[in-house]
């Protein structure tokens, strides 16, 4: 009578509890004891099917490791894992397992447990999970790093794959960066989960299909479920859907990223390798998510927009190099790719007579549109300087007269600059007479030879505009056919922590290198660029190279 009573008592404290309770006999047999607290029924397996067949697949592997290593030490399990719906075969529920071995006297282990509904606590886990994670976003220096860190955070929990697209003025814009600098017909940022194949090359004229058209002029969440044959080839591009069938995709995810009312990329996520399709939960994590993004997409934005118009507005200033008998020039200018502001770098080339023009280079401190500004002002009266005192002034004398009219007319940051007049003597002689105000050394690339410094790093006269006008120096060079001199900015030499004579040496090596293989000189000047991840800085060369006449 007092078993029949205790097993009445433990019945209705099992009916109590808001979780199911089961037991799992050591033959692998459950029992269900109670069956309270789910939310919605979970599917149950038949006898051609186990219960690891409930678990969503991707928590299949990690579930099962951690299952059997709790029945190899004999340790209870808590966990939360998603479990199959019944009578919905592609939806989950997110449930808190817990259980404990039970060793009974004959040495047999059969399991007691509990279920736990727990979606609406892994929800709110799982968005403030995706929220830390993007907590770069304000501090990105671009929309390309601040969709990057997006894509990274929801893969793979919420999607397999993540692309995204910009969009300008309603219109999809064919994105180009990717891992590694630029690569036309990328998407914007990817991320992958691992063992997905990788994106294919996109044609300069990709567009996006019109379902993902109507997503962007709509500003609504689009999810396309496909059959288990893949996705149909209508409203879809033609390279998203060869893609989509490689990687066995379920289905993929439209989302509009809006900011002020503007739709200003796109994101596509989608479900792959059989994984099932996100359910109305998901899609409303993922949306929360992005509306959560405006306010530092907007910040990110505004600094891509402010650096744009720098980038413009220093361009602007940068002349094409005019073509002059008997020599070739080449420039060019790179952004840094590190930083989100711009720099003060400038390169110019005027003739000054048919046999004559003035080389100079210089960069002004600063990272903003002032910097810009001040080069633009400080570039022009150079080159107005240099013309008014032709062929025969003196470099040195021309840099002093700038110092002096800079200071007097403006509040200007320290710059630094070389200036080089250069006169043809003979038919394949040019010589050349240069001024360095605190900058660094141009070099010369003899013909045949190896390369050198036409000065040491001690050798320069001060910047200009850090106080009363210094005297001045010329530095005298000669260049014959085939011989090349190259004008540079810092950025070119310096990165943090690294010694700049040491660096200066690794530039020479390099250069001859380049000069060995006997590339063009648009092709050596590009190959003296270091790789993208160590650039800090604004890059500008100008460089010439003597050649014969034909």
């Amino acid at each position: 009578m007092n078993e029949e009573r205790l097993l009445k008592r433990y019945q209705a404290l099992v009916g109590a509890v808001p979780q199911s309770v089961w037991v799992l006999s050591s033959e692998g047999v459950v029992t269900l004891l109670s069956d309270s607290g789910i939310a919605e029924k979970l599917w149950q397996p038949d006898g051609e099917t186990s219960w690891m067949d409930a678990v969503h697949p991707k928590d299949r592997d990690w579930f099962r490791r951690a299952w059997r290593r709790a029945h190899q030490q004999q340790s209870p399990l808590n966990t939360i894992v998603r479990v199959r719906l019944d009578g919905v075969p592609d939806r989950f529920r997110h449930i808190k397992i817990i259980a404990a071995p039970v060793l009974h006297q004959d040495g047999e282990v059969e399991w007691v447990g509990t279920a736990t509904d727990a979606e609406d606590r892994w929800r709110t886990r799982m968005r403030e999970k995706l929220l830390a994670r993007m907590a770069a976003v304000p501090a990105a220096h671009n929309l390309s790093e601040a969709f990057l860190t997006t894509a990274a955070a929801v893969v793979p929990e919420l999607a397999d794959a993540v692309a995204i697209f910009r969009v300008g003025d309603g219109v999809e814009i064919g994105v180009r960066p990717s891992e590694g600098g630029p690569a036309t017909g990328s998407p914007e940022r990817v991320g992958l989960a691992p063992g997905l194949p990788s994106l294919p090359p996109l044609d300069a004229d990709f567009v996006l299909g019109p379902v993902a058209r109507q997503a962007i002029e709509s500003k609504k969440t689009r999810l396309l479920i496909f059959p288990p044959g893949g996705p149909p080839a209508d409203g879809i591009s033609n390279a998203s859907v060869r893609w989509l069938r490689e990687a066995r995709a379920t289905s993929v995810a439209l989302l509009p990223v809006v900011v002020d009312g503007r739709t200003v990329a796109l994101a596509a996520m989608a479900t792959c390798r059989g994984n099932p399709p996100p359910d109305e939960a998901d899609l409303a994590l993922l949306q929360d998510v992005f509306q959560q993004m405006s306010g530092p997409l907007r910040r990110t934005m505004e600094l891509q927009s402010i650096r744009d118009t720098a980038l413009a507005l220093q361009q602007s200033f940068l002349a094409a190099p005019p073509s002059v008998e008997g020599l070739t020039i080449t420039a060019l200018y790179h952004p840094a790719d590190s930083a989100a502001e711009v720099g003060g770098d400038w390169y110019d080339a005027i003739r000054l007579s048919a046999d004559s023009l003035a080389l100079s280079i210089g960069d002004i401190a600063g990272h903003d549109v002032d910097a810009a500004t001040a080069m633009g002002r400080v570039n022009s009266m150079l080159r107005g300087l240099a013309y008014d005192s032709g062929p025969a002034a003196s470099p040195a004398s021309t840099l002093t007269r700038l110092d002096r009219v800079v200071q007097a007319l403006d509040d200007p940051s320290m710059v630094t600059a070389v200036h080089a007049v250069l006169r043809r003597q003979e038919h394949d002689m040019w010589h050349v007479t240069l001024s360095n105000a605190g900058h660094p050394p141009p070099l010369l690339i003899p013909a045949g030879a190896p390369s050198r410094y036409l000065h040491g790093l001690t050798a320069p006269d001060p910047p200009l505009c850090v106080g009363d006008t210094f005297p001045r120096t010329d530095f005298q060079a000669v260049l014959r056919k085939g011989d090349t001199l190259v004008f540079y900015t810092d950025g070119l030499v310096e990165t943090p922590h690294t010694d700049i004579g040491s660096n200066l040496r690794r530039l020479r090596e390099h250069t001859d290198a380049l000069a060995r293989e006997g590339v063009p000189l648009p092709a050596l000047i590009r190959g003296l660029l270091p790789p993208v991840q160590d650039r800090r800085d604004d890059i500008a060369v100008i460089a010439l190279q003597v050649r014969p006449d034909p």
